[in-house]
């Protein structure tokens, strides 16, 4: 396997930080040619000083101007704003891009890296959940291969190998339940950041946490699901397994149904997109039936985690509604691990932003970043009317 030059957004994050350590592990197989971070200035630094990449992007001026001064001496270019990552990602020295960036922001660089031919390893469900049907377009059309980096859409990515995409009949997204699994409102009303950040088998970071305790994050996995693998929404299903083990399964027109295994650990299906289409031997940890002698089932409850009900409303009504979804619950999120909104209350104000922007149909990009915007400003207004 010839040595892959990646250029790894969101270097600082829980995706980046974990893709840097298989980077550590296989230094004949990988170099990190490009490394972006947002605010972690000090972490970016330190992985500099490791893996000495050709260059490094940051998105907050600050941290710019800490890491710009730093790097002074070095020969490492030092580039700042979204410009300058949606330039970086097209450069001839970036082999594959890992894109690492949380939330909305990861956007515009991937769909740059697309445009300029680059293989995606796609850890950023919002990508597809925002535009999915221009993102995927720009693939097809550019011949991109997008390789999923999410465990449930990896481990569909898996099963699917060597079958006809005809031939599937559903896809069933595993979810574990989260920190509150089994919970009822009259609990959920007084759960603080500290609680929901206590995820009881992934490690993750903060707002993916609590996209996973208020199940929000399983309906953007839906979402992105429908896009990645041209589903129908009648085809995508979510079931409960708190072990976390299977990660999600593949059920076809005979019947059979095919499931992806493994210990929750995120290295796993970072590790397969760096290396498809080949497996690279490792040293995670292994799965022991003698240590998860029962894998149990059930039907999640969308009355009290309201936020899946919201998000399957929103892939069914299409246009711009996904993007009105995400935008409000990155709004919420933020809000909430600020202490600023009741875990229920953010299920309130996605559901106003749901019901009060504008619906398109058919939304262009730049429809869909005006959208975003006028989500966020009306969120922000609903936020600062709330007695919290």
């Amino acid at each position: 396997m010839a040595k892959k030059r990646l250029a790894i957004l969101g270097a600082t994050g829980s995706i980046g930080t974990q893709a840097l350590d298989i980077v550590a592990a296989h230094p004949s197989l990988f170099r990190a040619e490009i490394l972006s971070a947002h605010a972690n200035a000090d972490l970016l630094l330190q992985q500099v000083a490791q893996h000495q990449p050709n260059a490094v992007v940051v998105t907050q001026e600050q941290a710019y101007e800490k890491v710009k001064k730093a790097l002074s001496n070095s020969d490492t270019k030092v580039f700042y704003g979204q410009d300058a990552l949606n330039d970086v990602v097209t450069w001839d020295s970036v082999d594959f891009v890992l894109a690492g960036i949380v939330g909305y922001a990861g956007l515009h660089s991937t769909l740059s890296a697309i445009r300029a031919r680059k293989p995606i390893g796609l850890a950023n469900k919002e990508t597809l959940v925002v535009a999915g049907s221009i993102v995927m377009e720009e693939a097809r059309c550019h011949g991109v291969p997008i390789i999923p980096v999410d465990s449930e859409h990896s481990a569909i990515f898996q099963c699917l190998m060597g079958e006809e995409m005809s031939s599937i009949e559903k896809v069933i997204l595993t979810a574990s339940g989260g920190p509150f699994l089994g919970k009822k409102p009259n609990f959920l009303v007084n759960v603080k950041k500290s609680h929901a950040l206590q995820h009881p088998n992934w490690t993750m970071g903060a707002k993916i946490s609590i996209d996973s305790a208020t199940l929000m994050n399983k309906g953007l996995e839906m979402i992105e699901a429908k896009w990645l693998f041209g589903l129908t929404d009648e085809q995508i299903e979510v079931v409960i397994h708190p072990q976390s083990i299977i990660h999600s399964l593949v059920q076809f027109t005979d019947g059979s149904l095919k499931a992806q295994l493994g210990l929750p650990d995120m290295k796993l299906p970072i590790q397969y997109a760096m290396t498809f289409p080949k497996r690279v031997a490792n040293e995670f940890p292994r799965f022991s039936f003698k240590e998860y002698s029962k894998l149990t089932f059930e039907q999640p409850d969308v009355k009290t985690f309201r936020n899946l009900q919201l998000a399957m409303d929103a892939m069914h009504k299409g246009g711009n509604a996904p993007c009105v979804l995400n935008a409000a619950n990155e709004i919420v999120v933020e809000a909430f691990i600020n202490n600023k909104v009741g875990f229920l209350q953010m299920s309130d104000l996605i559901e106003q932003a749901i019901l009060n922007v504008h619906f398109i149909e058919n939304p262009s990009l730049e429809e869909l970043v005006e959208t975003d915007k006028e989500t966020r400003i009306y969120t922000q207004k609903e936020l600062a009317k709330l007695d919290y």
